[in-house]
């Protein structure tokens, strides 16, 4: 086989791809960045602004909040009130003989009006257990804000990774398609093996497999997007990775700019976090509730007033008097040990689960933030290895395969497999990347630092 000629397209072709669009990724750091790449760069964080707030302003799933919320408060101001009166009518005093009205002194139509109060401060303090509920169930709607935001670029980051792996894939595509163009055509004047053009056309075919895979990954991405943006996710560009400016800002002051691993706790972030946030209220609940459970040692009192209508006539002949009647009821709390006390026991139990919960929380947050931390610091050193080293030495062995088939001590299933490996540590590459923006976007949901 003479590879002057082929050596040449080789040579040329394999340059144009490795210099720059086959194999060319994208760098962590803003140094390098054109202005092209920061304009699209920001034109994408305006994009996936846009959708996440779409998402937040038509989600379901805050409004079911806001109405739970609105329910709670509602049933609140309901039980706070005092119980409604009763009326009570009656006759008192009829004879049996003749049951008339005006026959006996004693005989009266009575109307009375009867109302309870609540016990000690209880009514105004359930009202407010019940505003802290209401707060606290609020507080989920920014969770949920947070999940959405986290949902939604952790798909915008896998769709842009997919795209990206798309362009390489089409890159390596044309590079064998114009190889095995011109295999063909050398084949013709007996200048090539069959088993190379073979060999050629299997790779076209088996990189058409992959693109295949590629777009049916970015069409469930689109579809899985669209249950929180709906149509947009059919419409939108996900063409740059977001910039994560507020979450970069933050580690760079808490971890020290010499150091990505670091022990350092995170309450301070934590503790205006949503999640935390619910949890106080939670905690300001059971503790009404205990002050709750104190009134319970109070006595409820009640009034009752009466008014007796008379018909008969007294004893001296003159027509009776009406009769009034008015009462004071009060229960007395004098056997509280199976009542009042667990009640009150009861409470304080669940104030100190209350706060054990929000203690279990705050420390598995920090673990999760120190383990991404761990992540993004490597992720970052891997991704650097990649750049500075392996996709290097990649091309170095696809020029020295190259030159070897120049000399033919080298065969073109050799040139196809550096190539190939060329293209996976480029994959590889950009799966780091990938990585490292998920990990991020968890940082930022867990530091609220989109």
């Amino acid at each position: 086989m003479q590879p002057s000629i082929l050596s040449r397209v080789l040579a040329l072709t394999l340059m144009t791809a490795t210099a720059q669009p086959v194999f060319a990724t994208t760098d962590i750091t803003n140094s390098g960045a054109t202005n092209a790449q920061i304009s699209a760069s920001t034109n994408a964080n305006t994009e996936l602004k846009q959708l996440i707030s779409w998402a937040i302003e038509h989600d379901a799933g805050i409004q079911q909040i806001h109405y739970q919320a609105d329910a709670v408060q509602d049933m609140g101001v309901a039980t706070s009130q005092w119980m409604d009166p009763k009326l009570k009518v009656g006759v008192g005093g009829l004879p049996v003989d003749s049951f008339a009205f005006d026959d006996d002194p004693m005989t009266n139509i009575s109307v009375g009006l009867m109302q309870q109060f609540g016990r000690g401060n209880t009514l105004g303090l359930k009202q407010k257990q019940s505003d802290q509920q209401a707060n606290s169930i609020r507080e989920k709607a920014g969770v949920r804000d947070l999940e959405l935001e986290n949902a939604i670029t952790t798909q915008w980051n896998e769709l842009v990774f997919q795209q990206n792996v798309y362009g390489l894939l089409q890159q390596n595509q044309t590079l064998f398609r114009e190889l095995e163009h011109y295999l063909s055509t050398n084949y013709g004047i007996g200048s090539n093996q069959a088993q190379d053009i073979i060999q050629a056309q299997l790779q076209i075919g088996l990189i058409d497999d992959k693109l295949q895979a590629n777009q049916q990954m970015q069409q469930k991405i689109k579809a899985q997007l669209s249950e929180w943006i709906g149509d947009n996710a059919f419409t939108m560009q996900a063409n740059n990775y977001p910039d994560w400016g507020v979450l970069n800002g933050y580690l760079s002051t808490s971890t020290g700019a010499s150091s990505s691993i670091t022990s350092e706790d995170n309450y301070q972030a934590l503790v205006s976090h949503p999640s935390i946030r619910m949890s106080d209220l939670l905690i300001k609940s059971n503790e009404t509730g205990i002050d709750i459970a104190n009134e319970a040692y109070l006595p409820e009192f009640g009034v009752e007033v009466m008014y007796g209508y008379r018909q008969a006539n007294g004893m001296g002949g003159q027509p009776a008097s009406d009769l009034m009647s008015v009462y004071l009821t009060m229960d007395i709390p004098l056997f509280t040990e199976k009542r009042q006390d667990k009640k009150l026991s009861s409470a304080q139990h669940q104030l100190g689960a209350a706060k054990s919960q929000r203690d279990l929380l705050l420390r598995q947050m920090n673990a999760k933030i120190n383990a991404l931390t761990v992540d993004r610091y490597n992720l970052e050193q891997r991704i650097e290895r990649y750049q500075d080293s392996l996709l290097k030495r990649a091309k170095e062995k696809t020029h020295a395969i190259e030159r070897g088939y120049q000399n033919n001590t080298s065969q073109l299933d050799e040139y196809i497999r550096a190539a190939s490996d060329e293209l996976t540590l480029a994959i590889e590459q950009e799966r780091l990347q990938a990585d490292l923006q998920k990990t991020n976007s968890s940082l930022a949901y867990l530091l609220n630092k989109f």
